[in-house]
Order: C-alpha cells, then structure tokens, then sequence
C-alpha cells in the first residue's frame, strides 16, 4: 500500500512538472510551483527528486526499460534489425501516443542543454542495457565482442534521430515511417553478426 502511494506522488509531480516544463520552458518553472502543481510540499518533492532534471530523467528512465523488455519479448530467430527496430519503436509509440505532451517533454529535452546532456547521459545507461540483452540473444560475449555495444550503439542513435525529425517537425512527421526509414538505413550492419 505505502509502495503504491509512492507511486501516486511521484506520477503526480512527474505529470506537474512535465506539464509546468514543457508549457513555461526549462527555466521558468520553480520547484515550488511543480510541488504547489502537484498538491505536495516542497520537501515532499525532494523525497521523490534531486532536482528538476531528475524529473525529466525518470521519464527517460521508463523509456529504456521499455526497450530492453521489448527487445527481450522478441523471437530469438528474428534479426537483430527487426528485433532493435521493435525495441526502439516501443519508446517511440509512447510518445506518438500522448502526442502532444511527449512532443512538448521531447522538444524540452532536446532544446535545453542540461536535460539534452543528462539525456545523452541516461542513453549510455540503455546502451549497454541492450547490448547485453543482445549479447546474451546471440551467445556472443559482451566483454569481448564488438558488435552488443556497436549495435546497441546504432539502434539508439536511429532512436536519436528519429527523436530529432519528429520533434523539429512539431509532431508532423510519421514517426513509425521515420522509424522504419531510420532502421532499413542500418538493417544491413545490424544483420551482418557473425
């Protein structure tokens, strides 16, 4: 019970604080305007968060655990490519689905040097999450094979980009046909393990 209340609040001011974020820009918005938002203390914010950043993180954070589940469900007989793709598609239908707030928290992330960098900081994270979930589908060894973290390593910067076109086009751009486009560019690397 105590565990699923927890959770409520950090939903809570995760919702405020993205909301509050993405209307008013990184820089405008107070941590006493995200716990008043969200109904809560200020204290009450920093049991649940460090910072602002830390809020934006969280969001990241489902993301990649996202991936490498989705990664994880997929036949061990399909191509890396298509397996990747799929994994990378979960984290982007997330953000088609609540189009308009994602598109907003995206648009954040990518525009405000801070979140960008502890974005970029949370993709090593996810990374070396799907490189050893690609090691351990394909029996290679994740300390001495190249291709885990190589191909991990290309899975996300097509994520990346994807991420880019769909936001800079303000959502106008179909980001399942950017996907696609995005990994058909790559199948071929990701197909070539030995």
């Amino acid at each position: 019970m105590a565990q699923r209340k927890r959770q409520l609040v950090s939903n809570e001011l995760s919702e405020a604080a993205l909301q509050l974020l993405a209307q008013k820009g990184f820089d405008a918005v107070t941590i006493d305007e995200i716990a008043a938002t969200a109904g809560v203390s200020k204290r009450t914010f920093f049991r649940y968060f460090a910072s602002k950043e830390d809020v934006v993180v969280q969001f990241l954070a489902d993301m990649g655990t996202g991936m490498r589940a989705a990664l994880a469900s997929r036949p061990i007989e399909e191509q890396p490519s298509a397996s990747l793709r799929h994994a990378a598609w979960v984290s982007m239908a997330a953000c088609a689905d609540h189009s308009d707030r994602a598109l907003r928290v995206v648009q954040l992330i990518l525009r405000t040097p801070a979140l960008r960098a502890r974005f970029l900081e949370r993709q090593d994270q996810w990374r070396d999450d799907l490189a050893a979930e690609l090691a351990q589908r394909l029996g290679l060894d994740p300390d001495t094979d190249l291709y885990p973290q190589l191909a991990a390593g290309m899975a996300l910067t097509a994520f990346d980009a994807v991420l880019q076109r769909w936001s800079g086009s303000d959502g106008a751009e179909d980001p399942a046909e950017l996907t696609d486009r995005a990994f058909a560019t790559i199948a071929p690397a990701l197909d070539s393990v030995e």
